[in-house]
């Protein structure tokens, strides 16, 4: 029963989170993609959309969440196993030592990705390298042992759970009953019912950072998904200006934006970008993390009217735009053609009313629907329609 729990909720967990890597648009510009030398890894890449505005709130919200929530039944079905993974010989046959390679491979990808997935959430930015280079290769791998492993095990599970009175399988045939059993202290319900009731409390103190709202108190497993404050301006961020290195001299009166398409190019102050046809956009902010804030109302100029202003028409390039940040990471990126041609994709100056904060990217940052949060650039100080970077 915990097998077949694992095999539908690791598939969801795999899928969800290849489409977190798509969502960064990796294969569009090098400093997208985190892995470069993913090859053919990278074959079902495609432009992520703008439509639905949500969607990768739902996706990565789903991927985080299942992902904390699956976690007492991977113990429990570990601990279940453990007299199986010291089994001597190690390997009976060719087809037994290929099921005891794939286990190895299993447990410790299991482990790997949960427990990195666990601390990038908890405790961000924590990782030698690049947090998304090791879970992504770390997927592949855990994936390629996981498919191995239901091909041989997927018909003695089955047979396991068959209903009484459907000409049931002695246990011991299958493989799953010591040979010497202490005597039990739970039964095999108790002990599915304390699995499921450990990640149903999981699930409650979990789920809030995405479903927003009311619910977002009992996120207490979600640190950075925490109400941060009252007003405009108070909801989630990822960074703040301080620990990415902006100075006051970046964001004071100075400031100057350049948006550029090759040889032309123009030169804008906050004042002049306040003149021009300012438009409004609900979106939220969507991490990687797993949460999310509700819908802001953001204001500013569409992202398609600054292409316009140096001679680019109705369908503009792919652009890059670039941050006043010194440290960190995602100090620029590249959004799609089908981001910029989005009229819901802004420049946005403020904010729910009022002019963005520090924290939130002031004197201009970046929304567009339905892209992750990192390439909602703040503190932008150039704009480059269809630069490669």
């Amino acid at each position: 029963m915990l097998g077949l729990i694992l095999l539908f909720g690791i598939t969801i967990l795999f899928v969800t989170g290849l489409l977190s890597y798509a969502a960064y648009n990796p294969d569009l510009a090098r400093i997208n993609d985190e892995t470069p030398d993913k090859g053919l890894l990278g074959f079902y890449l495609f432009s992520w959309p703008t439509s639905p505005y949500w969607l990768y709130r739902l996706t990565q919200g789903v991927h985080v969440t299942l992902g904390i929530v699956l976690i007492p039944v991977l113990l429990a079905k570990l601990w279940s196993v453990i007299p199986k993974l010291f089994e001597w010989p190690p390997a009976r046959s060719l087809s037994h030592g290929l099921e005891r390679l794939s286990l190895l491979l299993l447990v410790g990808g299991a482990g790997f990705e949960f427990v990195t997935g666990i601390l990038n959430i908890q405790l961000h930015y924590i990782f030698p390298g690049s947090f998304y280079v090791l879970h992504y290769y770390g997927a592949w791998v855990f994936m390629g042992a996981f498919v191995v492993h239901v091909t041989f095990r997927l018909r003695r599970a089955l047979r396991a759970v068959r209903p009484r009175g459907t000409s049931p399988v002695p246990q011991e045939t299958l493989g799953l009953v010591s040979p010497n059993p202490a005597a039990p202290t739970i039964s095999r319900r108790g002990a599915l019912g304390l699995v499921g009731l450990g990640s149903a409390a999981l699930l409650v103190v979990t789920v809030g950072q995405s479903v927003g709202g009311w619910f977002r108190k009992t996120a207490v497993l979600a640190p950075h998904g925490q109400e941060p404050g009252s007003g405009p301006n108070g909801f989630q961020i990822n960074k703040t200006a301080a620990s990415v290195g902006i100075r006051a001299s970046d964001i004071g009166p100075a400031w100057r934006l350049s948006v550029r398409n090759g040889s032309r190019q123009a030169i804008l102050t906050q004042q002049q970008l306040l003149a021009l046809p300012q438009f409004e956009s609900a979106l939220p902010i969507q991490c990687v993390e797993g949460w999310s804030t509700t819908d802001q109302l953001w204001s500013g100029v569409r992202l398609i009217d600054l292409a316009a202003l140096v001679g680019l028409g109705t369908n503009p390039p792919k652009v890059l735009i670039e941050s006043a940040q010194r440290g960190g990471a995602f100090s620029s990126a590249v959004l799609r053609d089908n981001q910029v041609r989005d009229g819901r994709s802004l420049l946005a100056l403020q904010v729910n009313g009022a002019t963005l904060s520090q924290d939130h990217g002031y004197p201009a940052r970046i929304m567009v629907p339905g892209a992750p949060g990192v390439h909602n650039t703040k503190w932008v100080t150039r704009l480059s329609f269809g630069e490669q970077a």
